[in-house]
This record gives structure tokens, sequence and C-alpha cells, in this order.
């Protein structure tokens, strides 16, 4: 019987071909983008699982009011790790990190700029699965001077794993034997560092100073502890250690609190200060997980659609079947065996494609996803599951639909045929087109937004600023500075490591008068800067004077934003006003500035985030040398900048980037989500306009001998196209009816996420309805155009 099933199944679908084909290539889309978007959730939400303890290892986080500002850190104090050790017993191990934003590493006759480098406990290896391929992880990093490195890394700088023993260089011929050789961090892991550089000889590791955040640190919690029961004790390990500073604290209505944050929790659901990567959001999974489905649904719909609207030309043979004494199970079963024949063929298309379209769609999220053995034993069980369930669901309606008609009745021609004959064909067209519109709106909200972050006054110029940083290992990095000055086509250059742009940050207290306590703070940036930085950014004076070599006083001076001022309450008088600093001796007295110069407001972090107060005092850091350039043929005065630096630091390799690209690279989330979304969206389209295409065919069909009729009468062309386009049209205006108000309201929210943002504009909705009425008009356009130009003597002849 079954075997029956199928051969008639088969033989009809071929019988059949255009709407075969299309039913296949709607749900093939359909299928190819779900699983796209089925392969970058799952990646998603797998960060951190491939260690064996994920469960049980937590980061301490800390958040803090003070001077003003509430922020929120990823990381802790430097003591924090061995307290929780030695004194709570559900702790079974800790280990801490804390990473430098740039170490050089000599390679050959030259030292390289190295990002991913990272200083780390012993026990970091005991807490986190990083299979060592050599060495002992027990000991890998408890001796000073120690390092183990991933696999790439000792390929790139040996040739080979066999790395154990040997030496890396650190700028300032501090040497580092290598005691390990791990397996390369998997992706999807919250850090991912080449260099992990043994924590024992750097002072601060053994400093018992709570005051100072600077350390990432984690807790492996034993088999059923409750982490929970902990967390409500991490404010008495505070109290108890920080003493009277942290009374006062909390007496001023500040505070220090510390929180913990599981592993699998970080990737996803922290967005902290200090993070060590890059995070993602919970929010981007939620939406690409509903775009799958909808667009699923569409596809869905698409087969529901064209099955009920061939109702007719299936009529006969059900009234025929059923006179010879077919029954109604044996119908649906066969119409279900059509529709899982046409899921079959779909997912086996699918799955090609979406297979071919891997590497596009990789480069487009910025993801690394493969098609492994792994991936391949739980999409072959889900994707058999999703078969049925498509099948079964896109197949129930038309089975059940068309299995119920009465013989009689078909056979003397009384089915309810054509467009009008199906109210719940009606709905689900709104329903598909309610969710095209939906994504349309969504996607010209999302690059309004990105159109307005690249266009906005930023309150500092990024354009044509080349950007080379770590001078300081150049040998007299004021002298490169000059020198580069002088060259064609520079206009400015500047010293500092602090940029707009950058991740280098220096939090820290000003005080309003000479007394340090916490009421009179303000948390602010201190930024140590030279006298052309401000004109090299492009940054305004808004009141007072820049900093000068002219006056000797400007070493006691500071520059302070808009935000500061406001925040200090010298607004309107800001120039000559006293601020204090700590002179970096606890025992000495704060340290007397003044201010000489307010600076307009500059967005140095996310957009997402309100500009927070900012201090410049004038002073020498090496960070970076900032190039302000006009030159129209930029390479050969890269060259000679180049050659420059080759002259006074000849073993240094030379690495720069331009301001504008890291800018871009802070956003480059949202661009890849607007890119995903846009190509999302356009697919979602294309299949619903596949069956409409459809539709306006057999609706077409079905009014065959009206269209012949009406042209005998004298209708016009324009006039059957009408009447065939309205009913479409005022499907498509009620679904734009539905879809905008709840678009609206979904992307006001993720607007929210924006501190500075684009309000919804009105030609948005505009243009996404006049955007669907056309695309839809097209889709049917050429049906109509067809059903009204054909001869109505063909359709007529056998009346």
């Amino acid at each position: 019987m079954i075997r029956n099933f199928i051969k008639t199944a088969f033989r009809t679908l071929l019988k059949n071909k255009g709407f075969t084909a299309i039913n296949v290539l709607g749900l093939a889309l359909g299928l190819a983008t779900c699983l796209l978007i089925v392969f970058y959730v799952v990646d998603e939400l797998s960060y951190d699982r491939y260690n064996t303890k994920a469960d049980r290892i937590y980061r301490v986080n800390m958040d803090m009011k003070y001077g003003g500002n509430v922020a929120s850190f990823a990381i802790t104090p430097p003591p924090l790790a061995a307290t929780l050790a030695n004194n709570f017993p559900e702790v079974e191990r800790t280990a801490r990190l804390i990473h430098d934003t740039g170490v050089r590493i000599k390679k050959g006759n030259e030292y390289i700029q190295e990002e991913k480098v990272v200083y780390a406990d012993s026990e970091l290896f005991n807490v986190f699965t990083l299979p060592m391929i050599e060495g002992d992880p027990r000991t890998a990093l408890s001796e000073p001077n120690t390092a183990v490195i991933t696999e790439t890394t000792a390929k790139r700088y040996f040739n080979n794993t066999q790395a154990v023993g040997k030496t890396l260089t650190v700028m300032g011929n501090i040497n580092y034997k290598i005691t390990g050789v791990i397996k390369d961090i998997p992706n999807q892991s919250h850090f991912k560092f080449d260099f992990f550089l043994s924590l024992a000889a750097r002072a601060d590791a053994k400093s018992n100073e709570w005051n100072n955040f600077s350390y990432t640190t984690y807790i492996l919690f034993k088999p059923g502890a409750d982490p929970k029961k902990l967390e409500a004790k991490l404010p008495g390990i505070l109290k108890k250690n920080m003493g009277t500073n942290y009374d006062r604290l909390e007496k001023s209505g500040n505070y220090f609190h510390l929180n913990i944050t599981p592993l699998t929790d970080i990737h996803l659901l922290s967005n902290r200060q200090y993070e060590l990567g890059a995070n993602s959001s919970i929010t981007y999974v939620y939406i690409f997980s509903a775009i799958a489905l909808f667009v699923l649904l569409i596809a869905c719909i698409n087969f529901m659609n064209m099955s009920t609207a061939r109702s007719a030309n299936r009529a006969r043979e059900v009234g025929v079947r059923k006179v010879l004494g077919s029954s109604r199970s044996s119908l649906i079963a066969q119409f279900l065996s059509e529709s899982i024949l046409v899921t079959i063929a779909a997912a086996i298309i699918a799955v090609l494609a979406a297979w071919a379209l891997l590497p596009l769609f990789n480069q487009i999220s910025g993801k690394e996803l493969s098609i492994t053995l792994q991936t391949v034993l739980w999409l072959s069980p889900s994707l058999l599951v999703i078969i049925l369930v498509v099948g079964v669901a896109a197949g129930s309606y038309p089975a059940f639909y068309l299995s119920a008609f009465q013989p009689i009745s078909v056979l003397k021609g009384k089915v309810s045929t054509g467009f009008k004959g199906g109210n719940l064909r009606n709905f689900l067209v709104v329903f598909q087109f309610a969710i095209s519109i939906f994504l349309i709106i969504g996607t010209l909200v999302i690059y309004n937004q990105l159109n307005y972050i690249q266009k906005k006054d930023l309150g500092f110029n990024r354009n044509q600023v080349m950007v080379i940083k770590n001078v300081d290992v150049v040998d007299d990095a004021k002298t490169f500075k000059q020198e580069v000055k002088q060259l064609a086509g520079v206009e400015n250059a500047s010293l500092s490591g602090f940029l707009p742009t950058g991740v280098v940050r220096a939090p820290d207290a000003v005080f309003r008068n000479k007394t340090s306590d916490p009421k009179n703070a303000l948390f602010t940036e201190v930024w140590p800067i030279d006298e052309d930085y401000i004109n090299t950014m492009g940054m305004g004076i808004a009141k007072g004077r820049n900093f000068s070599k002219q006056f000797s006083t400007d070493s006691l001076a500071v520059i302070v934003n808009q935000t500061a001022a406001r925040m200090l309450g010298i607004a309107n008088n800001p120039i000559d006003q006293k601020v204090y600093r700590p002179s970096g001796n606890p025992n000495e007295p704060l340290k007397e500035f003044h201010v000489i110069g307010v600076v307009k407001d500059f967005n140095f972090s996310s957009l997402r985030d309100n500009i927070t107060p900012v201090v410049m005092l004038l002073a020498d850091d090496k960070g970076a040398l900032s190039i302000k350039v006009n030159a129209k043929n930029i390479k050969p005065l890269i060259a000679q900048v180049e050659h420059k630096w080759n002259a006074l630091s000849p073993n240094q390799h030379f690495e720069y980037s331009f301001m504008d690209e890291d800018f871009n690279h802070a956003y480059r989330t949202e661009q890849r989500t607007g890119t995903l979304f846009l190509s999302f969206t356009t697919l979602a389209v294309i299949i619903a306009c596949l069956g409409l295409f459809s539709l306006a065919a057999y609706a077409a069909e079905q009014r065959n001998k009206e269209i012949g009729i009406r042209k005998v009468l004298g209708a016009s062309i324009s006039s059957i196209v009408t009447m065939l386009s309205k009913d479409f049209i005022k499907l498509v205006a009620i679904s734009f009816i539905i879809a905008a108000p709840l678009a609206w309201l979904t992307m006001q929210q993720w607007l929210q996420g924006f501190a500075y943002r684009q309000s919804f504009q009105w030609w948005i909705l505009v243009l996404a309805g006049a955007g669907a009425v056309i695309i839809a008009l097209i889709t049917i356009s050429a049906q109509s155009f067809k059903a009204a130009m054909a001869n109505p003597a063909d359709s007529l002849k056998s009346e």
C-alpha cells in the first residue's frame, strides 16, 4: 500500500511539473535559510561548552557606583582569587588572567606586535579544558618567565609543535621558557589567546591591594556547590578587606558590588567593560531564530496555498476515487505522501544549497562554521524530524480539505474554486506578506541606524588619521614624531595611546577639593596627551585654550570635556578652576591641577553608551602615534613613514591602521547583522513571491471563461488586469496594516540599545508598504497580462 501511495504521488508530481518545481524551490529556499540560521544559532549557544567543567565555572564581576558614574566591569582585585580559594570550602579552584593590549615578541630578527597575549595563573589548566600537546599542565606556568603557546603559534615561530624548552624573547630582552604547547583554542570561546605568560614574575600578581581592579577571576565550584550562596557572601569579602574605605563608600551613596556570571552565559549575556573578547548578544539569537521560523512558515504556507488553489484540478480525481471505493483515510495518506515527497526533495536540495553557501555565509556573519561529523550526527535526525513535521504540517490542510469533497458535488462541477473560494488561503497570504513586510521594515531600520552611525558627528575627525601603535619601541619616539610631521602630506601628528577609537583606557578619580572623600569624587577617564593631540584629532575647544609649549605651568593643567565640566559643577565658569588627583603615593596629599580649557564632547566609546567624563593631562605617552594626513596618494606616504620607522627601530615590525577602519570595527556586529537581515529578508520575499506567482496563475486559470466572456463583451486589457490584481493587492494592504505597528514596536525596542540613535522615520513605513505593493504587482502582473491577452475563443470554444 505504501509503495502504491509513493508511486502514485511520484506520478502526480511529475504530471504537474510547474507546480512541483515551485513547491520544491520554495521549500528548499526556506529549509536552506533555516539550516544556515540553525548553524549560526547552535554556534552562538555552544560558546565555552567545550570545557568539560563548564557548568561549574563562573567569572567574578564588579558593579560600581563612584564619583557620579555607574559602571560594570569584568575585572576584580588581585587578591580575590586566593581569598576565595583559601576561605570558602565550596570553591574547588580559582584562576586569574590579565590581558595586555599588546606585547612585542621577537621572531627572527624583528619584534612582532602580538595582541593575543595574556598573563595567567598556573591553575588555568585545572579550571579550563585546554588540552596540552607537549608539557605538564600541572606545572606549566608555575615558574616565573615561563610560557604556554598554542600549536598554531608554535608552528608560526618554530615551524613545528615541538617547542617545549625553547625560548621566546619579549621586548626588553625578557626571555620566556616555553613549558607547554596546547591545542588551538576553539572558536567557540569567550577568550582566544595565542600566548599564556606566567603571572609568577608580575609584582601586581602578589598585590594585596583591594582598591585595584585589574584581574579577570574565575571560580571552579565543587560538584554540588550552590554558586548563589557564595555570591551572597561576596559583599562581606569586600567589606572585610577594604575596611574603612568600604564604609566611606556606602555612607557617600557609592558602592562596589561583586557578583558572578556562569561561564556559558558570558558570550551572549555579558557586555561589561574589560571583557577578554568581543561578545555577542542573546537578542540576535532570538531575532535570527524568529527569522528562521518565519521563513519556514512562509515556505509551508506556499505549499498549502498552492495545493488548495489546485483543488479544482484534483476535485474530479477525488470524486472518481471515492466512487471507485477509496476511503477518506487513503486519500489523506495519498496527499500526505505527495507532501512528504516534495519535502524530501526540498530537504536534499536545501542541504546541498546550505553546504554550497556556507563559505559566503561565514564571510557575511564573521563565523568559521563547517559541516563536520559531529554536525552530521545531530543534523541527520533533526532533518528527518523537520521533513516529517514540515511535510505533514504543509500537507495536512490540503489533504483534509481535498479528501472531504463529496463525489456527487465534484462530478457535477459544484466545488468552490478559484481565488475567492478560500478564506483560509487569503488568511495565509496575509500572514505570509505580514512577515515579509515586518522583515523589510526591520532591515530598513537597521540600515538607517548604521548609516546614522557612519555619518554622525562624533566630536572628532576620524578620516585620514593613520595610527601606529606601541611607538614606545622606537628609540626616540619624539624624534620619530617630528620627522613624520615634516613629511609632505602630513598635517599634524600626536603621541598618545589614548585614542577615541582605541581600547586603552585609564579610569581614575578626580576630586573637587583637597579632601579625598568619595562625595567629592568624579570617576572619569584620565588621558595623558601632548600639545598636538586635539588638533590632530580634529576636536573642538568649547572654552579656554589647548595645551601649549609656551606655558610651563601646563604641566599642572588639565583640559576637560563638557560632560566632566558639567559633572564637576564648573560648566559655567570652568577656566582656572581647581581639581585634584592622587599623587601616586597614598601618604602624600592630593595633587592640584587647574583647568585651562573645555573640549567639546566626543564619542570615545560605543554609540550604545552616553558620553562619559574625560580629563586630559599634558604628559608623555608613547602608546601610539596618530598622523593626520591630507595626501591623495597614501601609499607613497606610508612607505616614507615606514622608512623613518626602520631608521629609528630597525628590528621592530612596522604595523599601522586607519582610525576610520578602527571605528568601523567597533560596529562590525551591527554591520553583519544588517547584512544577514537583508539577505534573509530578500529570501523571505522571494519565497512569498513564488507563492503569489503561483496563486495568481491558478486564479487566472479558474476565471478563464469569465475573462473570455468579459473580453467578448468589450472589456479592456487594463480592466481585466485590474480585476485580477485587486484581490491580491487588498491582501497585501491588510498585511501592511498588521505588520507595520508590530515592526515599529519591535525596532523601537532594538533602537533603545543605542544611546545615540536615529528616530524611527515615517518614510521607512511608506517605503516598506509601497515596496511590498510594487513587488506583489510585479509578481502577479505577468500572469494577469497573460490571461488578459489570451484569445477568448480558446477559453469559450467548448461552451
